[in-house]
């Protein structure tokens, strides 16, 4: 049994309801959405029209559960730490599974994550951020059917020569969002540092660093907001599904 499936298992179990964010280094993380059979054909259309921040890993059946191609002998419905439900664009409490919310039509979908590539980066000499912000933005996406809002980012810190290798590097994971989107001011993109949806609030950017910004697969959430769906089920925000899939084999050689 891989590291990945322990992680699952023990979410699986209730043992582990905590973030993802640097667990399990060398595998693939992903961004959950969840809809019915019925939103599944517009909501994967925005998908493919807007590959950045929703870069598609695996789609699964109507009403079964397990993704066959990221981790076959997952649950999609028990195997992340927690979960977001969203009805007609409201958040409802979150929770740790979702057995009871899933349905015979439930379409899942698994959006790679920028959390795969935070390993790598470190071989590469750029240190892991000590912390890992998701924040609004205004950058438009492309619409698709009912699906349209703007786009998610996460940010980091890094020095200026870091940016560099970490543009270069992660161009090479485009189905875990690419080379970053963003680098410097963040009010170029409407970032929202005042109210993260991950992270705390950041008044001041510290000396000697800069942010980066990269697309992100909590985009859907945001969408969910705009375009109320009658039930989307997601990740919590820095709660993400681990797969069996390798990060260094889902890349650019």
């Amino acid at each position: 049994m891989n590291e990945a499936q322990q992680a699952r298992l023990a979410m699986r179990r209730g043992e582990w309801t905590g973030p993802t964010v640097y667990k399990i280094p060398g595998y693939v993380q992903c961004n959950l959405v969840v809809l019915p059979k019925a939103d599944a054909y517009e909501f994967l259309l925005y998908c493919q029209r807007n590959p950045r921040p929703c870069p598609l890993i695996d789609v699964t059946d109507p009403g079964d559960p397990t993704p066959r191609l990221a981790a076959p002998d997952a649950d999609l419905r028990t195997d992340l730490p927690r979960y977001a439900v969203y009805r007609h664009g409201v958040r409802c409490d979150d929770v740790t599974d979702i057995k009871a919310l899933w349905r015979e039509d439930s379409v899942g979908f698994l959006i790679g994550s920028s959390l795969t590539f935070d390993d790598a980066l470190e071989r590469a000499g750029v240190p892991k951020s000590q912390e890992v912000w998701v924040l609004n933005t205004t950058l438009p996406t492309t619409p698709a059917g009912k699906f349209q809002g703007p786009m998610v980012v996460t940010m980091r810190w890094m020095t200026p020569a870091q940016a560099v290798i970490a543009g270069q590097l992660t161009g090479r994971f485009p189905y875990n969002h690419g080379a970053p989107i963003h680098l410097g001011d963040p009010h170029a993109i409407g970032a929202d540092l005042d109210h993260p949806i991950y992270g705390e609030p950041v008044k001041t950017i510290p000396n000697g660093v800069m942010p980066v910004f990269w697309a992100c697969g909590v985009t859907p959430q945001r969408v969910a907001l705009t375009t109320k769906p009658e039930l989307m089920i997601t990740h919590a925000p820095g709660h993400a599904f681990i797969t069996d899939l390798r990060a260094d084999q889902v890349c650019i050689p």
